[in-house]
């Protein structure tokens, strides 16, 4: 870096914000148009397909429509999370802030921070450590997101949903992918982890996350302890919340070991048929553009 100009300095961050555009884009091409174990677009479409086919078959809710209310907005979401916000920004963002990350670590002779080499760990045990780690985190930061009102305003997309199915996973403002990714960044850096196991781990908590939203009456037994479940994340979705936790409760995204850890579960009955939601919801706007636009008009 020392013996770049400013202007050669500039072009360097261009370039790679310019390239990651198309770099995205051919990306994406490939995972739609081949089909492999490792492919994140088709893994996607494959589990969202086999959970709305045990919502069609074993519903929890009988009444409920298949194609329930919202459910193409949260199908609209799922693509633009996941790959239309990458497309448009995201992934060059990205690129560019690790990339200046990695330039001041060098500024001070440090080429990474990798604190803990997991990769010669067993690797049941880095699944492991890559799952509890991340989940950790995602786990405080939920919570902020209800207690901070500034974040609030942003997670409030996330609990409009009014009839839950596995969909309502990916309904949340973009500005909650910054946040996230920005705070997990460096713990999971300092860990080592590697791409594989970052990918299993990630699709093993797509598939909790769409069972939690799901329109299924489980909980998991005895097991209900260790992993978030429908009847137990449907209360997080309550729009009366208890006295005792007036920010909410059970925040864990994958886990439920968390909020039995530190008090904030809450499962007092069956919450098949409560109202979702909250305070004055019904003023809330019910389209992508709006939402997108309210948590910056508050």
């Amino acid at each position: 870096m020392e013996d770049l100009n400013l202007q050669q300095i500039m072009e360097k961050y261009t370039d790679i914000f310019l390239n990651s555009f198309s770099g995205y884009f051919n990306y994406l091409m490939n995972e739609i148009q081949n089909p492999s174990l490792t492919n994140y677009f088709w893994w996607l479409i494959g589990l969202s397909v086999l959970v709305l086919s045990m919502e069609i078959i074993i519903p929890w809710r009988k009444d409920q429509k298949i194609i329930r209310k919202g459910f193409w907005l949260d199908v609209f979401y799922v693509f633009f999370n996941f790959f239309i916000f990458s497309l448009i920004g995201y992934n060059a963002i990205s690129n560019v802030f690790v990339e200046l990350f990695n330039d001041f670590l060098g500024l001070f002779g440090i080429e990474n921070i990798i604190a803990f080499h997991i990769q010669n760990f067993p690797i049941w045990s880095q699944f492991l450590i890559l799952f509890l780690v991340a989940d950790f985190i995602q786990w405080n930061v939920h919570i902020q997101l209800h207690k901070r009102s500034w974040l609030w305003k942003f997670h409030k997309v996330h609990h409009s949903v009014k009839e839950m199915g596995f969909a309502a996973q990916f309904r949340f403002h973009f500005m909650e992918t910054l946040i996230y990714k920005a705070i997990q960044y460096i713990p999971l850096a300092m860990i080592g982890f590697g791409i594989q196991e970052f990918f299993i781990v990630h699709m093993f908590g797509v598939l909790i996350g769409h069972l939690n939203h799901a329109n299924l009456g489980w909980d998991y037994g005895p097991f209900k302890y260790i992993f978030n479940n429908p009847k137990m994340h449907i209360w997080h979705h309550s729009k009366a919340l208890p006295v005792e936790h007036p920010f909410g409760m059970n925040f864990g995204l994958s886990l439920s070991l968390w909020d039995y850890l530190f008090g904030t579960a809450h499962v007092p009955e069956n919450g098949k048929d409560i109202e979702l939601g909250f305070e004055n919801d019904e003023n809330y706007p019910q389209d992508f553009w709006n939402q997108l636009k309210k948590p910056f008009k508050e």
